[in-house]
């Protein structure tokens, strides 16, 4: 039937993402289109739960209690696992819809899109800081839909509102549908609560041992879905819902209203329908709670605290100031020199990324520790680092959590317990070798930051022993422990595996070594050395001379065993056989052996020109630079199941951004400004690259498909996944490398590392609780930094005596930024991938 004319003028189209400024003052990002990026997501969170949101209505949701656990389900019995990479959206999948009738017409919609697949005349997926909404129209109504958290509860809230855009009166039925899913195969039910006005779901989490009886009793096993109207009917029971229609055409639709059907041992659904009459410009709105629950009081205090105008906007309120806790040290703009960086959209794109994304993502990881009970101690320490320049005590306590869980040995934990009742799972319960290393790596940030040298007289006990030690001596103990573990070449063993997770099969039988981890190893004892000489650190002149020692002794070892020529080998098996050179058709070279031989002085000037030149052509790709390559494309027993992974996937050979980002601060630290801001830059979603990636610029993923000259078609793919310890050391690169805004026991630093692209630099350092308002000009009048504080020179380049609660402005310029000295092809393109490989 014809479209009744509407009220509003036709809408000019729209480009397919755009950014916006927020009510909150933060920006948001919009996307268009449900179908150009049809795995495009967003992510919110508290300290006790997390929801992926797809721009189509799918969600993937869980919760602590205290372990991950789910409330929204697949539609069959699924194995806990962690958020996946590259998730899979299928017909099924747990999501939040809502399905709207024209009652007149008899036409029947889905909305956001999903899963009826309607085409809607206009479409908006819009993530902000602390909520996710959707803006559609469709035959002459408005919808606006919006999910945002709460501080502390475990719920979704969520509003629906309807606007009749035409002259005449809209007769409509309104259908909320979330997935309850499979609960449970010993018991599971749902029926609507009259009295809480509620869908309530019923289950009991399948177990075995009596024991699990009692640690299960406070589970928080219903799930509840509450409204603010009441519905005029409902349904619970999700295959009598479909009947033969299917989700995309529910057989309960066709009828005028639905049937009131509960779910007894049946997979349950939460649907509601509200009949609606709307006159012209009419807006109605509707409220909606969504979560878990261990009872029905429990149910009733949600209920009063979150539905209604007031409760929701105070809610709202407490969640933004949550989240604005996770403004981190740092704004920019930056631009090319062409104007005041607002005509560039590529920085302003890079200004908008690094100033309002990042710094959340950071939050994210630091705050609630990807929401796990035992992360990986590597993690950790990594995502607390970065913390440091967001919430610095919040890093200060994390470490003291950390050693306090070290064995007497010196042997750092696989994984550290957060709750008194958690317990080593999953890849936890694996040797691997490397844990020990992250200590006083990541410590330099955090003295770098508060020049807080007290944490490390702190006492600390031990994980198998009540003895008190200094936290140095605690990192003296691992550091001693790292130096014991190596075979008689001087080369760290592998156990299980090093950072690298799935190289588990390199040295199980207790013979394989690992170049990163004695790479990395030979960097924590020069790391240390250089922090007790800059903060003074009591150390014996023995215990420091035999640190330095044995940095050097680790690179000699090698530069002996593991140099190939032009790179580093990645390691010698149980067997002996040295892996990760040219002589092999897959795994020819590996990125971090490259990466920590520049950063432990390892390589020489002559090695970097060569690892550089060969990373370049080997490994670079317009996504950045890849772990490994080429891709395994079989099991290769002496490596392990990083070998099984498909080619270009995870470790095997994507554009691994934890390991790319070690390799541009290792850039940063040998003087190529310009090829490691290169390689940051691809590193960054953007609207340009967002059609590639098939991601939105609101975090840095995981990894983007690698492979990248032996299935060049699917390079480039994000995985979608927001879990990485990317976050930090990209962080500290913009802090401390592009900025050259470091803290050193003196002061602030000031050592800017400008690529030629960027003429200009300024924004707002926030250092030791003083605040300084910065200028970094390139110019061609200065030969040396020149350095103004508050219109006053100064000379050096430390900013001594700063004052906490005081403002000041800084003026900076440095010389005209030339050419890397280590050049190396770094950008091939489409046409020099012949046969599958890349041709010089």
């Amino acid at each position: 039937m014809p479209k009744s004319p509407l009220i509003k003028s036709p809408l000019a189209k729209q480009p397919l993402i755009s950014i916006d400024n927020a009510v909150d003052g933060h920006s948001k990002i919009k996307l268009n289109s449900p179908t150009e990026l049809p795995n495009a997501t967003g992510f919110l969170w508290n300290r006790a739960m997390v929801m992926q949101v797809n721009c189509r209505g799918y969600v993937n949701s869980q919760f602590m209690q205290p372990e991950p656990a789910k409330y929204s389900y697949a539609p069959n019995m699924e194995a806990k696992s962690f958020i996946q990479p590259e998730h899979s959206y299928f017909s099924h999948h747990p999501g939040r819809f809502f399905y709207l009738k024209d009652e007149d017409s008899g036409e029947i919609i889905s909305l956001p899109y999903e899963p009826m697949r309607v085409e809607l005349d206009k479409f908006s997926f819009e993530l902000g800081n602390s909520d996710i909404a959707w803006s559609i129209e469709h035959s002459g109504l408005q919808i606006n839909i919006k999910v945002t958290l709460t501080k502390d509860d475990l719920v979704e809230c969520w509003s629906f509102s309807v606007l009749n855009l035409t002259e005449r009166l809209r007769n409509i039925s309104i259908y909320p549908y979330f997935t309850i899913g499979y609960m449970s195969w010993m018991n599971q039910s749902a029926t609507y609560d009259k009295a809480l006005n509620a869908i309530v779901a019923n289950s009991v989490t399948p177990y075995q041992k009596v024991t699990d009886y009692f640690k299960n009793k406070q589970f928080k096993d219903k799930t509840f879905f509450l409204s603010d109207t009441r519905p005029t009917a409902w349904h619970a029971n999700q295959k009598v819902f479909e009947g033969e229609g299917g989700l995309h055409n529910p057989s309960a639709l066709q009828a005028e209203l639905l049937e009131n059907v509960d779910a007894r041992y049946e997979t349950p659904v939460a649907v509601m329908q509200f009949q609606q009459q709307l006159l012209a410009s009419e807006r109605k709105t509707y409220q909606f709670l969504f979560g878990p629950a261990k009872d029905e009081a429990e149910i009733a205090i949600i209920k009063e605290k979150y539905l209604g105008y007031k409760q929701r906007s105070q809610a709202e309120q407490c969640y933004r100031d949550y989240l604005n806790q996770g403004k981190a040290c740092l704004t920019i703009n930056s631009d090319n020199g062409n104007g005041n960086g607002s005509g560039n959209k590529g920085f302003d794109n890079f200004n908008n990324f690094v100033n309002h994304w990042l710094p959340r993502q950071m939050f994210y990881h630091g705050d609630v520790n990807r929401l796990s009970t035992d992360p990986q101690t590597r993690n950790y320490i990594q995502d607390n680092m970065g913390m440091a320049f967001i919430d610095s005590d919040t890093t200060r306590q994390a470490y003291i959590l950390a050693v306090s869980q070290q064995a007497i040995s010196g042997a750092m934990p696989e994984g550290v317990l957060l709750h008194q009742d958690a317990e080593l799972k999953y890849i936890n319960q694996v040797p691997h070798a490397d844990h020990g290393v992250w200590l006083p790596i990541c410590l330099s940030v955090y003295l770098n930051e508060t020049a807080d040298v007290s944490l490390l007289s702190e006492m600390i006990a031990f994980a198998d022993s009540e003895q008190e030690q200094s936290f140095s001596c605690h990192i003296e103990l691992a550091l001693d422990y790292l130096i014991n573990a190596t075979d008689h070449r001087g080369l760290s063993f592998i156990e299980q595996g090093d950072w690298c997770d799935p190289m588990n099969m390199v040295g199980y039988q207790g013979k394989g070594v690992s170049s990163w981890l004695s790479l990395a190893t030979a960097y924590a004892l020069t790391t240390w050395c250089d922090l007790c000489n800059e903060y003074d650190i009591n150390i014996s002149q023995q215990k420091y001379d035999e640190y330095r020692f044995a940095a050097k002794a680790i690179n000699n070892a090698v530069n002996e065993h593991l140099w190939h020529g032009q790179w580093f080998a990645r390691g010698i098996t149980d067997d002996g056989r040295v892996f990760g050179t040219d002589e092999e058709a897959e795994g020819k070279i590996f990125l971090n052996p490259q990466s920590w031989a520049m950063l432990s002085g390892a390589a020489n000037e002559q090695q970097q020109i060569a690892m550089v030149s060969a990373i370049s052509k080997q490994l670079t790709t317009p996504q950045g630079v890849m772990m490994l390559a080429p891709s395994y494309t079989a099991m290769v027993e002496d490596i392990g199941r990083i070998t099984q992974k498909h080619p270009g996937v995870s470790e095997n050979g994507s554009v691994y951004n934890h390991a790319a980002i070690f390799y541009i601060y290792a850039l940063y630290q040998a003087g190529q400004n310009n090829l490691a801001f290169d390689l940051l830059s691809k590193m960054l979603p953007s609207l340009e690259n967002a059609q590639r990636t098939g991601q939105l610029p609101i975090y840095v993923p995981n990894y983007y498909r690698g492979a990248y000259y032996q299935f060049p078609k699917q390079a480039g793919r994000s995985s979608h996944l927001f879990n990485t310890g990317t976050i930090s050391w990209l962080y500290r690169c913009l802090v401390e490398e592009l900025c050259g805004l470091k803290g050193c026991a003196r002061g602030l630093q000031i050592a800017p590392k400008l690529p030629s692209e960027i003429k200009n630099l300024s924004g707002q350092r926030l250092f030791r609780r003083a605040i300084i308002d910065f200028t970094i000009e390139q110019s061609s009048d200065v030969n040396a930094v020149e350095i103004s504080l508050n219109k006053q020179s100064i000379s050096g380049n430390i900013l001594t005596n700063l004052q906490a609660g005081q403002h000041y402005n800084l003026q900076v310029k440095v010389p005209v930024t030339e050419a890397d000295v280590i050049a190396g092809k770094n950008n091939p393109k489409e046409e020099e991938i012949q046969g599958g490989q890349w041709h010089d």
